[in-house]
This record gives C-alpha cells, sequence and structure tokens, in this order.
C-alpha cells in the first residue's frame, strides 16, 4: 500500500474560519476524511503545525520512508529556505500544493523557495489541489 502524507503549514488549521472567499468553508479535517473514503488504497496521513521547526522535522522523519509527501508550507513557502533545504535534503518526492493561486495574488507570494526542489506544484484549485496531487503519485 501507498503511503502518502499530507503536511500543512501555518494557519491552515483555521480553513473553513478564515477567509472564507480565498480558501472556501470547508475544514482539512473533514477533507481530509473525504480523501481517506476516495483513496482506500492509499495509506494517508496528516499533519498540520504552525511551527517552521516542526514542519522540518517532520520531513526528516518521514521523508526516507513514505511514498510521497504533499505539502502546503502556507507562507512558509516564500519565507523559509530551512524548509526548502528540509524538502532537498530528502528522498521521498514532495509535491508543492497552494489552495489559492499565489502567482494571483500578492507579489511577494510568487516567490516559492521549495518549488525548485519539488516534484511538481499545483496552485489555485482550491482544495481539489489535494486530490490532483495524490492522482498525480498515483499514475
Amino acid at each position: 500500500m501507498l503511503k502518502i502524507a499530507i503536511i500543512n503549514g501555518p494557519n491552515l488549521n483555521l480553513l473553513g474560519v478564515r477567509e472564507k472567499e480565498i480558501y472556501g468553508t470547508q475544514s482539512f479535517e473533514d477533507y481530509f476524511k473525504s480523501l481517506q473514503q476516495k483513496f482506500k488504497t492509499v495509506e494517508l496521513t496528516y499533519y498540520q503545525s504552525n511551527v517552521e521547526g516542526e514542519l522540518i522535522n517532520k520531513l526528516h522523519k518521514i521523508g526516507f520512508t513514505y511514498d510521497a509527501i504533499i505539502l502546503n508550507a502556507g507562507a512558509y513557502t516564500h519565507t523559509s529556505i530551512a524548509i526548502a533545504d528540509a524538502v532537498a535534503g530528502i528522498k521521498t518526492p514532495v509535491i508543492e500544493v497552494h489552495i489559492s493561486n499565489i502567482f494571483a495574488r500578492e507579489d511577494y507570494r510568487h516567490v516559492s523557495y521549495l518549488g525548485k526542489h519539488c516534484k511538481g506544484s499545483i496552485s489555485g484549485f482550491g482544495l481539489n489541489g489535494y486530490e490532483l496531487a495524490i492522482q498525480s503519485v498515483l499514475t
């Protein structure tokens, strides 16, 4: 069975509550349950932290044993060389996901320090970006 981890960064614990016009009304926990139902042949795990070091520790912990990691590093995407280095240092392929279209937002969000170390990047498809990422691993 394939093992895929979804790792979400800062403020994504507020999905369904914050900026609904950008991020929608569904909590990630509810969405994750629907992913588990849809992809029953995949072992999906989920982790979220608002703390940069905790995200790095999680990448290090699973980055040599999982088949794929889907990473939405939130605002750390545009600021964290340390998370980019963690992604570069692990063997598990990482797919970068963003709920909003980062290129349609503020200029500082157009830069991803992670992207060059990722297998691919999905941006702007809402929560469906996570499903697209899983499907990319399965094909």
